[in-house]
C-alpha cells in the first residue's frame, strides 16, 4: 500500500527542493522543517487553520462591510477597523464594497470587537511611568451569503500592537490612533488573506 506524504505549504515546500535528499540529511530537515514552520504561520505563508475558511462563491458581485460592532467602551476603534477591511477588499478583490448593509448584496461580513485592552510593557524609572504598551484586540467575523449561509467564521481573531508613551499619557491611552491604525490593517490583511485564499 503507498503512503501519501503531507503536503506542504509551497513556500516551505521551495526551500526544501532547493536540497537533495537522502537518508543522513532526514534529521536536519526535520529539524529544520520544525523551526520553518512557525515562521512561515508568522509571515503568513499559506497557513490556514484547515477548515477555517472558504473560497467565496463565483456569484458575489457586491460585498456589504457594515460598521463593526463592539463590546468595548472605546471610541472609534470600530470605525478604523471597518475602514481598514473595506479598503484591503476594494484594493485586493474586484468587488463593489459597500459599507451600508444592504438586503442587494451578495455577501455581508459582519464584525465584532469583543476586546480591546492596554497593557503596560515597560517602565520608565525616572518619570515613574510607564513607556510602552501593547494594544491587543480580539475580533469576532462573520461573512454570509445573501441567503444567511456562512461562508466563513472566525470567532478568536487577536492582535496586538505595541507603542511607546507620551507626555500626554492619558490622552494617548485613550485613542492611540498610530497604533490602532496599524493594528487594523494588519487585521484587514489577514481578513481578507482567509477569506479568498482558503486553506
Amino acid at each position: 500500500m503507498s503512503k501519501r506524504r503531507a503536503r506542504l505549504p509551497a513556500c516551505i515546500r521551495g526551500a526544501a527542493s532547493a536540497r537533495g535528499y537522502n537518508g543522513h540529511s532526514m534529521t536536519r530537515g526535520l529539524i529544520a522543517l520544525a523551526l520553518a514552520a512557525p515562521l512561515a504561520a508568522a509571515a503568513g505563508c499559506g497557513y490556514h487553520t484547515v477548515g477555517a475558511a472558504t473560497h467565496l462563491p463565483p456569484g458575489v458581485r457586491t460585498l456589504s462591510v457594515p460598521v463593526f460592532a463592539t463590546r468595548t467602551e472605546t471610541y472609534r476603534t470600530e470605525t478604523v477597523m471597518t475602514g481598514a477591511v473595506i479598503r484591503e477588499f476594494a484594493a485586493r478583490t474586484r468587488y463593489r464594497v459597500t459599507p451600508d448593509a444592504s438586503p442587494e448584496a451578495d455577501a455581508v461580513l459582519h464584525g465584532t470587537i469583543l476586546k480591546e485592552a492596554v497593557t503596560p510593557l515597560t517602565y520608565n524609572a525616572s518619570t515613574q511611568e510607564s513607556s510602552s504598551f501593547l494594544l491587543t484586540l480580539v475580533v469576532s467575523v462573520t461573512l454570509s451569503d445573501r441567503d444567511g449561509k456562512v461562508l466563513y467564521e472566525n470567532k478568536n481573531y487577536v492582535f496586538r500592537q505595541q507603542y511607546q508613551s507620551t507626555t500626554d499619557l492619558p490622552t494617548f491611552l485613550q485613542e492611540n490612533p498610530a497604533a490602532l491604525e496599524r493594528l487594523s490593517r494588519d487585521f484587514a490583511r489577514a481578513l481578507v488573506s482567509d477569506v479568498l485564499e482558503g486553506f
